[in-house]
């Protein structure tokens, strides 16, 4: 979902992918047309001792085209090998996405991120719960068995506005305008809008993982 778009899914009203076909030339995909290279690299949050390849999904709970992507990328980071490292950045354009990265964050550091991730997607995206306010949200966690104390102050903690913030200045530097986006260890990115669908940006970051790599 673009950034300038949101606002209309908030009214209702659905965003469509590009469909455009994955053209191949003679090295794979094509740099400008299927991903995007940084001309200046984003942080990468690995150690600089370890080898991994990082790779960061930008999301919001409130796009479905995102809510859409999950079980692919699921089934994707399943067949992942040791040395590649996957995490999830909830994007922070405004208030509505800024609240929802409160939301993430404030269950990841109660270690109920792997419990109620899905479930936050599904009642926005299937339930019509908007989980917009707060009070909205201490309402639904508690109703799914988290401590509503417990994640108010969570919520509102220092740790998660610094991870929240954190966030926003990754997604800027990765220079994110929609989501579901991928980035590649801090230097390339894609998405389903730029490579044609979601199966496809999953495939090209399979050939951005081995250029980072080769550090090509």
């Amino acid at each position: 979902m673009k950034r300038r778009d949101f606002s209309r899914q908030l009214a209702g009203a659905g965003l469509g992918l590009a469909a455009a076909g994955l053209a191949r030339a003679q090295g794979g995909p094509v740099e400008g047309q299927h991903y995007v290279k940084l001309s200046t690299p984003a942080p990468v949050s690995l150690p600089t001792p370890d080898k991994k390849v990082e790779v960061v999904e930008f999301f919001w709970y409130g796009c479905p085209h995102c809510f859409r992507f999950e079980p692919l990328l699921d089934s994707w980071a399943k067949r992942l090998p040791p040395d590649v490292a996957l995490r999830q950045v909830p994007v922070g354009f405004a208030l509505p996405h800024q609240v929802h990265q409160k939301l993430f964050y404030a269950l990841e550091e109660m270690g109920q991120l792997p419990a109620m991730h899905r479930r936050v997607f599904t009642a926005i995206q299937e339930q019509n719960q908007r989980l917009n306010t707060e009070a909205d949200i201490v309402a639904f966690v508690g109703a799914n068995g988290v401590d509503r104390d417990k994640f108010a102050a969570a919520f509102k903690s220092f740790s998660v506005a610094t991870k929240a913030n954190r966030a926003k200045q990754l997604s800027e530097a990765y220079k994110i305008d929609g989501v579901p986006a991928l980035g590649i260890h801090g230097r390339f990115y894609t998405s389903g809008s730029l490579a044609g669908s979601h199966e496809r940006a999953l495939a090209v970051t399979d050939f951005l993982i081995q250029r980072a790599r080769q550090n090509a």
